[in-house]
């Protein structure tokens, strides 16, 4: 978020009103629960299933390609 400069008769900054909500400050905790646990749910669980799987997609394209082609190396 942006940060608004205005001044007061202090001469302090004043931060932009969205920011100093407290109907927002309510709401982050809950945000960054879910975020926490959907960042848990990718890491621990569906990256490491889809890392799985391209390595056996690559593993399978390869197995084929020699399959039709016959193995490297001289003849």
């Amino acid at each position: 978020m942006a940060l608004v400069a205005a001044s007061e008769p202090e001469g302090r900054a004043l931060m932009d009103a969205r920011v100093s909500d407290t109907s927002e400050q309510r709401t982050t905790k809950p945000r960054r629960s879910r975020e926490l646990f959907v960042f848990l749910l990718l890491a621990v669980l569906i990256w490491p299933f889809i890392a799985v799987g391209v390595v056996a997609g690559w593993g399978f394209v390869v197995w084929m390609y020699y399959l039709f082609t016959g193995p490297p190396g001289p003849v």
